[in-house]
């Protein structure tokens, strides 16, 4: 557990590990603290946006949208591997998660990965006020390429958190590591971040490998169609769970308006469609 880093530090540390960090507006006082803790910190929590074209991207992650606020993230790393901060404090980016997945990241005692949550958005921990969040510019559809120099930034920050807290590459874990309603984020392999992020920091932040790096992504095979209909399942019964508004309750559960779960089974239909479409196009 840590106290979260100031603006000013988190600046430094990216910089430090050789970041190229653009300062969107307000960003520094931007954040939901209103609404509940942040901190102590556990970890980082890397995600995909599912949103294309950088300046968009920028404002949806900043601005949120009509059933969940902005800021959705602390940074948002696009595919120039430009890191663009827009809000410094609580953030509606992690939602519910696993308190067992929580338990493993703190004690940082898993092994390639955390234990598979079973616990989410509607049931589980919060989130929020335990994790950093890194929204990554891709459609999220295990399609959309991550270039080497977005690969790259995503390790630098990354590292850049572990080494400001202490903190070994097992504080870092995928949204899909977090909660059982999320599959982001798709491309690359989560331990294969790790281990890039553990690379990076047995050597000195200002470390520049050359033609070594940055590490192209690893792909991982998309994800299947029952992984696609869990999701779409777990998200319909959110909807009936909490009726239409967002709330928060006494345990400390994060609960979400409708709109946020109808956002993300609009994308589950579209995945499956695609995938559908897929399978219908082999012999």
């Amino acid at each position: 557990m840590a106290n979260p880093l100031t603006a000013a530090a988190v600046l430094a540390a990216l910089r430090a590990e050789g970041v190229r960090v653009v300062e969107v507006g307000n960003w520094r006082t931007h954040n939901r603290n209103q609404k509940g803790a942040w901190g102590p910190l556990n970890g980082s929590i890397v995600h995909h946006t599912v949103s294309s074209g950088t300046a968009a991207t920028v404002r949806i992650v900043r601005d949120g949208y009509s059933s969940l606020p902005g800021p959705l993230c602390h940074g948002m790393i696009a595919k120039d591997g430009q890191v663009h901060m827009v809000g410094w404090g609580r953030t509606n980016h992690a939602g519910g998660g696993d308190p067992k997945v929580l338990e493993q990241v703190i004690a940082e005692s898993y092994g390639a990965r955390p234990t598979p949550p079973t616990r989410g958005n509607s049931n589980g921990v919060d989130g929020n006020a335990r994790y950093y969040g890194w929204e990554c510019e891709n459609l999220g559809d295990g399609k959309d390429p991550w270039p080497a120099a977005q690969y790259d930034a995503i390790v630098r920050v990354q590292a850049a958190l572990c080494r400001a807290h202490g903190w070994s590459a097992k504080s870092v874990i995928g949204h899909l590591e977090w909660s059982s309603d999320k599959v982001d984020p798709r491309g690359f392999s989560m331990a294969d971040l790790r281990a890039d992020v553990a690379e990076r920091l047995k050597h000195p932040a200002s470390w520049n490998p050359g033609t070594a790096t940055p590490t192209p992504p690893k792909e991982t095979p998309m994800s299947t169609t029952d992984d696609r209909v869990k999701a779409l399942h777990t998200n319909l019964l959110s909807i009936g769970e909490i009726g239409t508004t967002a709330k928060g309750t006494p345990s400390g559960r994060v609960e979400h308006g409708a709109g946020y779960y109808l956002a993300h089974i609009l994308n589950e239909v579209r995945q499956l469609r695609a995938e559908v479409a897929e399978l219908k196009g082999k012999p």
